[in-house]
């Protein structure tokens, strides 16, 4: 790969916002880049001095980008960086550095590149490398065993993918060995297929320890979702049979199937008993593709937030959604009480985007619909600062009890939700049990 510090060709933009670096998709150089706002959206934009200009959108709606910025939040990076001072810098490099301002989160670990499908969008492309990876099972513990080391937060939630993971026949072997050194979320990232018509196979996943199913699931039509649409109800069924959560995973594409979200998120209520969560994932487009094909099927994260507004009649408005670091202070706070190292998820704001959504009898109701989610999280960020400073946390913790009802309007909850209650039990009681009536309500969108 090499480095050019060629400048970007100096374009009147309505407002620039930021620099940065990015890459050249042809040849991978490493190029100073442009973040700017035209028109209410965000593009970025980048100049090679051997394959030309490449501008492309960032973010399909300017104000909700601004919004989540506020939220961008450097984290803790990692005490024991895998590679310490790296000679060339990522992304030309690889490996956990010491520049890395973030610790793991959900660790992925590719267990094979096989699959069983040749979807077209697929960005892990695996019959493009033209070999078989398949780490050992020795392999894998290894890597799980640098996770665990990593500080100051050791990891504990793995994601299992691919390829296809289903395919090996020893992954109940490799999920024993995940388990085995202390990762507490094992996550299957799947298309499900196998496990729609092997329930013995599925049977041996969850006694091995699986937590939940990350399964493909691109719409609620055979035009829309070919690749798993006849097998899904299969997998429901066992997954229901075992006790196994199942978070849906569409991957958006523009004028393919960003018509079904609204439909997708119904269909999640449908079977609120054993789903868990929609997280939507806007096609990644990587590698060599002319512009017009990017532009025709490109969607970004803020044009999903608005679709989704426009297919359940404003049910979940765009109001509702807040990035991933927003959660900082609740974890901050946390930290301080507990006085223990706490994950921190300071993922960059633009990477992605989350809210609860309730049943509440014909109506979808978003929590910001009966909780101030940010006084909330303003308040606890407040109450995380006063301990830091030296204030009891026992005495800042009771405030905090008292107060928090102050944040929800129990006239608008769902039907038979208590939140106060909920959070009294946990606080106090230690008593989680309260939490499942949250889950058999609530849908998690990403």
């Amino acid at each position: 790969m090499t480095i050019t510090a060629e400048l970007v060709e100096k374009k009147t933009a309505k407002k620039l916002i930021t620099k940065t670096r990015s890459i050249c998709p042809e040849c991978n150089a490493i190029l100073p880049a442009e973040i700017f706002e035209d028109n209410n959206k965000i593009y970025i934009r980048k100049n090679c001095p051997k394959h030309g200009e490449f501008e492309e959108l960032y973010f399909g709606d300017a104000s909700i980008y601004h919004k989540f910025a506020k939220w961008l939040r450097d984290g803790k990076g990692t005490g024991n960086p895998n590679v310490e001072v790296p000679r060339v810098a990522c992304p030309a490099n690889c490996g956990l550095c010491s520049e890395h301002l973030s610790h793991t989160a959900l660790a992925n670990i590719v267990v094979t590149n096989r699959c069983d499908l040749h979807c077209w969008y697929c960005f892990f492309y695996a019959d493009k490398s033209g070999y078989v990876y398949e780490p050992t099972l020795e392999q894998i513990k290894e890597m799980v065993l640098n996770l665990r080391a990593e500080r100051p937060i050791p990891g504990n939630s793995v994601q299992i993918t691919g390829g296809e993971p289903t395919l090996r026949d020893d992954l109940p072997e490799i999920i024993k060995i995940i388990k085995s050194v202390g990762i507490d979320h094992i996550q299957l990232n799947t298309n499900g297929i196998r496990l729609s018509r092997d329930f013995e196979y599925f049977k041996k996943l969850k006694e091995a320890g699986v937590s939940n199913l990350y399964m493909s699931f691109d719409g609620i039509t055979p035009r829309t979702n070919p690749k798993n649409h006849w097998e899904v109800p299969a997998v429901l069924e066992n997954a229901r049979r075992l006790g196994v959560g199942i978070v849906l995973v569409p991957t958006i594409i523009k004028g393919i199937n960003d018509h079904e979200l609204g439909d997708i998120i119904r269909f999640g209520f449908s079977n609120i008993d054993i789903i868990r969560a929609v997280n939507f994932q806007p096609v990644s487009l990587t590698g060599r593709m002319p512009k017009k094909e990017r532009e025709k099927y490109r969607i970004t994260i803020p044009d999903c937030i608005v679709k989704i507004e426009e297919q359940t009649d404003g049910m979940i408005p765009r109001d509702a959604w807040f990035p991933v670091p927003a959660c900082i202070p609740l974890t901050d706070f946390i930290e301080m009480l507990t006085g223990k190292p706490t994950y921190m998820l300071s993922t960059h704001f633009a990477c992605g985007a989350g809210t609860y959504v309730f049943k509440d009898g014909d109506k979808i109701k978003p929590l910001t619909e009966f909780v101030d989610v940010e006084g909330l999280i303003k308040y606890l960020q407040d109450k995380a600062e006063e301990i830091e400073m030296g204030r009891n946390k026992y005495w800042v913790g009771l405030k905090v009890l008292a107060n928090i009802g102050k944040f929800i309007n129990s006239k608008k909850e769902p039907q038979g939700l208590n939140l106060k209650r909920m959070i009294f039990d946990i606080i106090v009681k230690h008593d989680y049990k309260s939490v499942g009536d949250w889950h058999r309500r609530s849908l998690f969108l990403g």
